[in-house]
């Protein structure tokens, strides 16, 4: 497991708490309401940041969209290249998707294959009227033709850099740093 160095801080709980706002607005904005909208966090921090966006949707428009949690471990295109059993939790769709839009809900885009996995894994439960992907951070690097409809905040990295965010719901504390690895 490689070392990491903290190099800073790139939203504290309040800038986070203002992008997720921004986001619900946007979201509301470019669906027109939220009448068939099904929130769909990616395990693991995704999930928090799908109820949180959920919850600022219904204090704007008075209704809380149905949130899923989805669990992508067996969709993963390096399943045979990793080394140890992976566990695998439930995906949890409160409603039926089919004919719904979809907002994949996720912390970090980077390559685009965490969200094609997740695709799969949708369309696996229901074929969806859209798709459209909400993440907190895009930090580029795209190795797939994939696009976030809904952004936090964009930041640019190094390879040898790494994004790593916190939230209280998983980690007892909030923020988003911008970290290093260590040579």
């Amino acid at each position: 497991m490689p070392e990491f160095t903290d190099k800073t801080v790139l939203m504290d709980s309040e800038g986070i708490r203002r992008a997720l706002t921004r986001i619900s607005h946007e979201i509301v904005e470019k669906n027109k309401g939220v009448e068939n909208i099904v929130l769909v966090g990616i395990r693991t921090r995704g999930v928090p940041i799908a109820e949180r966006l959920a919850s600022i949707i219904e204090k704007i428009e008075g209704k809380k969209p149905p949130v899923g949690v989805l669990d992508i471990t067996l969709y993963r295109d390096d399943l045979s290249t990793l080394g140890y059993q992976p566990i695998v939790r439930p995906t949890e769709l409160p409603v039926d998707i089919t004919g719904k839009t979809v907002v994949l809900v996720d912390d970090v885009l980077y390559t685009g294959r965490t969200i094609r996995a997740a695709m799969d894994a949708v369309i696996d439960n229901g074929r969806p009227k859209t798709i459209q992907l909400a993440v907190l951070i895009d930090r580029g690097h795209r190795e797939l033709p994939i696009r976030a409809d809904f952004v936090g905040k964009n930041v640019p990295t190094s390879s040898k850099e790494v994004i790593s965010v916190q939230l209280e719901a998983t980690d007892a504390t909030e923020n988003v740093m911008l970290r290093e690895i260590k040579e």
